[in-house]
């Protein structure tokens, strides 16, 4: 290979708790996100290492891809805190103010965006000493951090990246800095 670490993020497919509008527990894919995981492009199945998520979720979408992942926590879900498994409506819409619009707080008492890209970012950077293919198969917030950081955009632009179920985003390492490829 040529130097360079080429990185997939697949997004995990749909779950009950996104199509209610739910904040996520340890949810399994739906019948939906089985099916979209599984009408996702093979090509990403030569990759030298793969990764998922510890939700059930993220390890679903592993198995459904056909690769061997080894659970790093690092690529966990945004933690919603007291939010977890409340539909988006019951929030107070105080708090979802602050939470939208400012990347450091965490009014439902999980993590901030801000924490979560740190956390990305660390994971990212680990991965930068050895030139391989990886696939990483993880949630929407994960990705859109990677993309900030491969960005070195604002943490306030988070909830302005779109991640669709079983997208796939691709990030390749060169020499000093991580670009965005697709």
């Amino acid at each position: 290979m040529s130097g360079v670490v080429r990185l997939t993020l697949v997004s995990h497919g749909m779950t009950d708790a996104m199509a209610a509008g739910r904040f996520p527990t340890d949810e399994p894919l739906n019948a939906l996100g089985r099916r979209q995981v599984a009408d996702a492009p093979t090509g990403i199945m030569t990759a030298e290492r793969a990764y998922c998520g510890p939700e059930s979720r993220a390890i679903q979408t592993a198995d459904l891809l056909g690769v061997q992942a080894q659970v790093e926590p690092k690529l966990a879900d945004l933690d919603h805190g007291r939010w977890r498994g409340d539909v988006l409506s019951r929030v107070q819409p105080a708090e979802l103010a602050i939470w939208l619009t400012d990347p450091t707080q965490a009014p439902h008492g999980g993590e901030s965006v801000v924490a979560l890209i740190a956390r990305v970012r660390a994971w990212l950077d680990s991965l930068t000493s050895e030139r391989v293919r990886v696939v990483a198969a993880t949630h929407p917030a994960v990705i859109r951090a990677a993309v900030l950081v491969v960005l070195d955009a604002p943490p306030k632009s988070f909830w302005r990246i779109d991640i669709a179920p079983a997208s796939h985003t691709v990030l390749h390492f060169r020499g000093h800095a991580w670009t965005l490829r697709s």
